[in-house]
C-alpha cells in the first residue's frame, strides 16, 4: 500500500501507511540532535528524550509509562546525532490512546525539578556503563579525533559537567529551539480506516502553533572530517580493540546506495562477508569483524571494526587492506554482484516485514526526502549497479591514504 504524506498548515509533516493486523507503530521523528547542542548543552539532546518521560501537566512519570503499559503496549525512544525518535507500538484499538500520549510528552513536558536530579543519575550511569564497552566506545572516539571540535565529534550521552549543570530552563530552551514544527514528522503504520486516522491526526495536531520561525535548522554547520590519522590509546582492554575508516556519502549523494551494497558485501551481517570470511573463518584471529557505514544530512562515515590479540593486529589489517585493494582494483564478477545483489534483497525484504523498522524507516525516509522508496523503487536502483559502480565508489572511500585508524590496547 502507498503512503500517504501530508503537510499540515503549521508545517508538521505525516506520513501514514497501512498495513495488514492488529498491531500498529506510531511516532514522531524530530530533527534535532547532538549536533545541534551548543558548547554547554553536551548530552542535552539525549536528556531530553529522557526526560520526555517524566512529567506534563496531565500526567507524572508513573502515568506516562502506566499508559501504554496497561494495555500491553509499548512507547520507546532515542537520540542520534541528527534525530529524536519517540513512538509507540500498540493493539490497532489503543491507537488514539498513544497518539494523544506521544502528543502530550511531546508538545507538554514540564521537566520536573525533581525528576531532572534522579534521571540525571540514571544517565551518568548510563555513560559509565558505556566507557566500560570499548567495543562501543571506540566509535565514540573515533568521531572525536576525526570531528573535533564540530558537535558531530561529542558524545551522544554527554559529558558529566554539562549535565550537572541542566535545568529545568535548560530543556525547555533547547525544545522551544530544536523542537519546531518544521522538524517534527509524525509517522503512522496502521490497519485502521484512512479516513479515521486522518480525523486523529487533525485532531491532535493541526491546532498544534505553527513554530518553523524560530527554527535554527539553518544554523547548521557542515563538519570537516579530518583523515589519514593514526593513533593508539592505551585503555588496558583484554584485546585490541580497532577502527579503521574514512569518509563516506552523505543522506543526498547518489553513490551512498553503492555503498551500502559494497559495505554489506564487504562486512555486513551475513556470516559470509568477506572480512568475517577472512580474518574468522579462514584464520581464526577474531570473533567480530563488521564494516559499517553511517550517512547524515550532509556527510558520513564508512568504517570497520574488529578485535583480535594485540599481537595478531598487524596481521589483521594487513589482510583487510589486501581485500580492500583488490576491491578498488578488480571490478566484480557479474556472478559476485550478482550474489550480493540478491543477498541484500533479502535482508531488505525481511527488515520490511517488521513493523517498527518499516515506520521508522517511513518517518526518517520523509524527515530527509519528504517521500518513502517502496521496495520495488529501491530494488530497481539496486538491480541498476554495475561492477564499475562499485570499484569507483572502493578506490575512494577506501584510499589508504585517507583512511584513518584507532587503535585500544
Amino acid at each position: 500500500m502507498k503512503e500517504e504524506i501530508r503537510t499540515l498548515a503549521n508545517q508538521i509533516r505525516v506520513v501514514r501507511q497501512s498495513c495488514e493486523g492488529e498491531v500498529c507503530c506510531c511516532g514522531f521523528a524530530i530533527g534535532a540532535g547532538t549536533r545541534d547542542e551548543k558548547d554547554s548543552e553536551q548530552g542535552i539532546a539525549h536528556f531530553t528524550e529522557h526526560m520526555l518521560f517524566k512529567g506534563t501537566p496531565r500526567r507524572n512519570a508513573w502515568h506516562i509509562l502506566n499508559r501504554m503499559g496497561a494495555v500491553g503496549g509499548e512507547i520507546n525512544a532515542y537520540t542520534t546525532k541528527e534525530e529524536i525518535f519517540l513512538y509507540a507500538i500498540c493493539l490497532k484499538k489503543d491507537y488514539e490512546r498513544a497518539l494523544e500520549l506521544m502528543c502530550d510528552m511531546l508538545l507538554h513536558s514540564s521537566f520536573p525539578a525533581c525528576e531532572i536530579e534522579s534521571e540525571r543519575e540514571v544517565v551518568l550511569d548510563e555513560i559509565n556503563v558505556y566507557e566500560d564497552s570499548p567495543s562501543e566506545l571506540i566509535y565514540d572516539d573515533f568521531e572525536k579525533i576525526l570531528y573535533s571540535p564540530h558537535p558531530f565529534g561529542r558524545n551522544i550521552l554527554g559529558s558529566a559537567d554539562c549535565l550537572a549543570r541542566m535545568d529545568t530552563a535548560s530543556f525547555l530552551e533547547f525544545t522551544s529551539r530544536c523542537f519546531t514544527t518544521d522538524r517534527l514528522v509524525y509517522f503512522s503504520l496502521s490497519s485502521l480506516p484512512a479516513a479515521k486516522e486522518w480525523r486523529l491526526i487533525g485532531k491532535y495536531l493541526e491546532d498544534v502553533p505553527d513554530s518553523s520561525s524560530r527554527s535554527a535548522l539553518s544554523l547548521r554547520s557542515r563538519p570537516a572530517l579530518a583523515k589519514g590519522l593514526r593513533q593508539t590509546i592505551d585503555r588496558q582492554t583484554h584485546q585490541a580493540h580497532v577502527l579503521y575508516g574514512n569518509e563516506a556519502y552523505s543522506l543526498f549523494d547518489d553513490r551512498r546506495l553503492t555503498l551500502y551494497l559494497l559495505n554489506n558485501h564487504l562486512g555486513g551481517p551475513g556470516m559470509n562477508s568477506l572480512l568475517n570470511n577472512a580474518l574468522r573463518e579462514r584464520h581464526g584471529l577474531v570473533y567480530t569483524v563488521e564494516s559499517s557505514m553511517n550517512s547524515y544530512s550532509d556527510t558520513g562515515l564508512f568504517s570497520i571494526y574488529f578485535g583480535a590479540d594485540a599481537k595478531d593486529v598487524d596481521r589483521c589489517l594487513g589482510m583487510i587492506d589486501r581485500i580492500l585493494r583488490q576491491l578498488r582494483e578488480k571490478p566484480l564478477s557479474s556472478y559476485q554482484l550478482q550474489a550480493a545483489k540478491k543477498q541484500l534483497y533479502g535482508q531488505l525484504a525481511i527488515a520490511a516485514e517488521n513493523k517498527e523498522s518499516q515506520a521508522l524507516a517511513m518517518g526518517k525516509s520523509v524527515l530527509y526526502y519528504n517521500c518513502f522508496e517502496s521496495m520495488e523503487q529501491l530494488f530497481a536502483k539496486i538491480e541498476a549497479l554495475q561492477p564499475s559502480d562499485l570499484r569507483e565508489v572502493a578506490a575512494e572511500v577506501f584510499d589508504p591514504q585517507q583512511m584513518s585508524l584507532l587503535i585500544y590496547r
